[in-house]
């Protein structure tokens, strides 16, 4: 019998439609992009240098490597720049996404009308995933409230497995997955690190892509934390690098500088550009400032041999995959090395922004653990200047020892003479539309009804095909805290203007300090490769071109007003819209609270906590950051400690006898002296005062470059006091924790720039 039919209704009009999935061309390829940071012209060994890097060294020659390729000489414009390929203050990012300010180009997040690579490629049917650094989200959106249109998945990523700051500790980092916090797989103590953690997720998010859509292209995005500091490395990989640089920083450069010239990396007649006066000689040191240094560079020949070999492993399970083939890798740095450890070098970076002058003695009592857990190391800026070579100063500035690093592009069947170099002049805004045209896939002039704001990158496949091709890009302006440059059909331009923000750059850096002071220098750059011979005497009327470019230039991308450090600009600072206020409650059950969502404590504070435990009690009842910078109250065989660890000391604060079994309130006040007298912080428990110390100094405004999260009944990472080792769980019951900044004034400008800086 039939079955009754529904009224109106006939089978035939019941017709299946298919959704339309998009898919990629043909023969679209895979994309994959490793962004190393602060890593330096002359650092890698197919651009000169004797530090190991065998597995970049093997895509630059069955590659494409550029020895003219730029970046914006910071790390989130640079980003910004390469997934959009329209220059950063177009892109609202003119400087740090720390620092969000209610300027044009300075916003410190991507517009809508300038949709990034992630999305475009996930729309054409790629599948989209990011590993390691972001640093694209502004300060006040990273807490796990959101909101997530600045994160990696709001931005177009399907997965992300990383951090969002612009540094973190690679022992224990502030990591993120997808859109929520988590703790690292493995404790330090457990052989942790991770970079090797990044390319263990790299390699599993492609296999699982793989294995579930064979042959669907994939855009994998892999920002290692390294070179950046902290430069964190187990000693295994150290010990080959014993010694080798005892000659110092003047002998490597010449050395490097050689092997470039021989190798064709730079061309001949390429000048050796002068140290900078300010910065001293090798042989200006004592033997042992000499020893100390010398092992700074060590350690961070050993980080960069192991950032390779985690690069290796990723690009082996891509062989194992089958995949390799047909996919794109590109490589390159966000600007150059960094020369933030100023001239000492520093045992632990938070130090900088807390205005503490490194010390000799102090680096040296670290001389054993450089690059270990008590350590959150940086160099010292005479080996910036080197890994340049052979350019001029480094990170910040739109020198070419900011602007100029390696770039390596492999594609196999699709490079024309591997290994022979590029010498045109190439940008970063260039790679967006190069991976474009390399999948098949136009740039759209509208997404989700928005008109796009125009490309001002170009493809450089034609670079691919024919190293001798024609130059594509003619013009470009630099800017980054107040240095300016152009660039235009083989000259360029360059100010000598100082930034701020650097402790002994500030004090010792020969410039101009103030723009109607600036002296621009000019360059043949197409016969002087490295930026020395000023020919602005020569060419006076070339030079008023150049600069009249670069203002025409700069107008045009919303680099105007300009400023050196931001801190003029600060009345425009970008507030939360659900600020953290002057007293919140936290309690246990949930995840790690952004240090972001925490009152600020430089001005003052109550801190009251409700817990209980039977004796003797152990364990951390809250905890916020590390022994680099943080605070914790504790109980080990049955004291309550408090201890709040700033960059260059401990201030300590416990019970006089154990804690009895039962119910407690603990209650930490920090008040600041009157005048510019010393402050006072008080342990009060159940209501009475039992310990007291004196707080010379501030408390720091910042207490962790990459962030950190507030946590109750446990730690993660390093502890904040070497009297208890993590998780430390605590053998009772915490009910809540009560902070109350005594007030809510915001600190200098000057230090929210200069923590800034030494977090990119």
């Amino acid at each position: 019998m039939d079955e009754p039919q529904q009224p109106g209704f006939t089978a035939a009009e019941s017709v299946p439609r298919f959704p339309h999935d998009p898919k990629p061309p043909k023969g679209a390829p895979n994309v994959v992009v490793i962004v190393l940071d602060d890593t330096g012209f002359g650092h890698l060994g197919s651009f000169g240098s004797d530090i190991e890097t065998p597995n970049l060294d093997g895509l630059a020659a069955h590659g494409a490597p550029f020895s003219r390729f730029h970046v914006t000489a910071l790390c989130s414009p640079t980003r910004a720049s390469f997934f959009t390929g329209r220059n950063h203050h177009a892109v609202g990012m003119g400087f740090l996404a720390d620092i969000p300010l209610g300027f044009p180009g300075y916003e410190g997040r991507l517009p809508k009308s300038a949709v990034a690579l992630p999305r475009l490629l996930r729309d054409a049917g790629y599948s989209t995933l990011a590993v390691g650094k972001w640093h694209l989200t502004p300060r006040w959106q990273r807490s796990s409230a959101g909101p997530f249109d600045c994160w990696p998945l709001g931005v177009g990523f399907e997965r992300h497995y990383g951090f969002l700051q612009g540094d973190t500790n690679h022992w224990a980092p502030n990591l993120v997955c997808d859109n929520h916090y988590v703790d690292p797989p493995r404790r330090p103590d457990e052989g942790y690190h991770l970079s090797e953690d990044l390319a263990d997720q790299a390699s599993r998010m492609v296999q699982d892509q793989q294995q579930c859509a064979p042959g669907k292209p994939f855009f994998l995005y892999l920002a290692l934390g390294a070179m950046h500091a902290p430069h964190h490395v187990a000693p295994a990989w150290v010990e080959p690098y014993r010694g080798r640089f005892d000659h110092g920083w003047d002998a490597w450069r010449e050395e490097v500088f050689a092997r470039q010239a021989a190798s064709g990396v730079i061309p001949s007649g390429t000048v050796l550009t002068p140290r900078p006066e300010w910065v001293r000689g090798w042989s200006d040191h004592s033997a042992d400032e000499r020893r100390m240094l010398a092992h700074q560079q060590e350690v961070f020949a050993g980080f960069l041999t192991h950032t390779d070999a985690q690069i290796g492993r990723v690009l082996t399970s891509l062989e194992r995959l089958g995949v390799m083939d047909n996919t794109l890798v590109t490589v390159f740095s966000d600007n150059g090395a960094s020369a933030e450890g100023g001239q000492q070098g520093s045992a632990n970076e938070h130090r900088f922004s807390a205005h503490v002058r490194e010390s000799l003695a102090d680096n040296l009592a670290h001389y054993d653990d450089w690059g270990g857990f008590t350590t959150y190391n940086h160099y010292s800026w005479g080996w910036a200047w080197a890994g340049n070579v052979p350019h001029k100063l480094w990170k910040r500035y739109t020198w070419l020892g900011g602007t100029r690093t390696p770039l390596i592009v492999q594609w196999p069947g699709h490079v024309a003479v591997p290994g022979a170099m590029r010498a045109q002049f190439t940008h970063v805004i260039d790679l967006m539309p190069t991976i474009m045209a390399a999948a098949g896939i136009e740039i759209p002039n509208r997404v989700d009804g928005i008109d796009q704001k125009p490309i001002d990158g170009v493809s450089l496949l034609s670079l691919l095909e024919d190293p001798a091709a024609p130059e594509l890009h003619h013009t470009q302006y630099f800017e980054m805290l107040g240095s300016r440059s152009i660039y235009h059909e083989g000259w360029k331009a360059t100010t000598n203007h100082i930034s701020t923000g650097v402790l002994d750059e500030e004090q010792l850096a020969i410039g101009s300090r103030r723009f109607d002071e600036d002296n621009w220098e000019l360059f043949d750059l197409a016969t002087d490769f490295s930026e020395a011979i000023d020919r602005a005497g020569d060419e006076p009327e070339r030079l008023r071109l150049l600069t009249e470019l670069w203002a025409s230039e700069a107008g045009r991308n919303d680099v105007l007003p300009i400023s050196d450090g931001l801190v003029d600009r600060f009345g425009g600072f970008i507030p939360p819209v659900w600020p953290a206020g002057s007293v919140r409650t936290y309690r246990p059950g949930g995840g790690p609270v952004s240090d972001e969502s925490v009152p600020l404590l430089w001005g003052g504070f109550h801190m009251t906590a409700g817990f209980e435990t039977s004796a003797p009690a152990e364990g951390v009842v809250f905890a916020l950051g590390d022994w680099f910078g943080g605070y914790a109250l504790y109980a080990v065989e049955g004291i309550l400690h408090f201890t709040f660890a700033r960059s260059a000391d401990a201030l300590e604060l416990a019970t006089p006898s154990a804690l009895t079994a039962g119910r407690h309130e603990a209650r930490i006040h920090y008040a600041l002296g009157a005048d510019g007298e010393a402050g006072r912080m008080v342990l009060c428990l159940d209501g009475t005062e039992v310990d007291a110390t004196t707080v010379y100094g501030i408390l720091p405004m910042a207490l962790q470059h990459g962030g950190a999260g507030l946590r109750l009944g446990r730690d993660t990472g390093f502890p904040v006091s070497a009297r208890y080792w993590n998780p430390a769980t605590f053998n009772g019951t915490v009910h809540q924790l009560t902070i109350e900044a005594l007030d809510s004034r915001r600190p200098d400008p000057a230090d929210e720039v200069r923590s800034a800086l030494h977090s990119d």
